[in-house]
């Protein structure tokens, strides 16, 4: 994750915790992660999970490529995979939060091509000047 520079270092700690504790639940319990891996090494990585307190709604919680391989199809074979597996559990709506600063603005154009519509803005969310941007895509319909 630290080779994909999208992420700030302290949203790379939360990530590799994320990433340890879907690898150690397995699938079934509330993360579910897929690893992508090319000639050995891992090059992408996409972690979601059921949304509590709602039916068929699931979180797209973390999205990463390794930047020699952004620009040619990783990310767009992760979440078409993560979005199979969350339809095929019954899911109906995915939500994917993501920050308003132009850091990641090619964020927000890949959901935004990937069929996501920005459903929200909370201004100042993260920090003064950092809104968070909420996107929904439905799915299974």
């Amino acid at each position: 994750m630290k080779d994909t520079a999208s992420f700030r270092p302290g949203e790379l700690s939360v990530a590799e915790e994320v990433l340890g504790e879907s690898l150690k639940q397995g699938a079934g319990l509330h993360y579910r992660s897929y690893v992508m891996v090319k000639d050995g090494h891992p090059v992408g990585w996409v972690c979601w999970g059921r949304t509590p307190c709602t039916v068929g709604t699931y979180d797209l919680y973390w999205i990463a490529v390794d930047r020699a391989h952004q620009k040619k199809g990783t990310g767009t074979a992760l979440i078409e995979y993560a979005e199979k597996q969350m339809s095929l559990q019954g899911g109906r709506m995915i939500v994917v939060e993501t920050s308003g600063q132009a850091l990641y603005h090619l964020a927000q154009r890949f959901y935004a091509r990937h069929g996501y519509s920005e459903a929200a803005r909370v201004r100042d969310f993260y920090a003064q000047g950092d809104d968070k941007v909420v996107y929904v895509k439905r799915i299974g319909t």
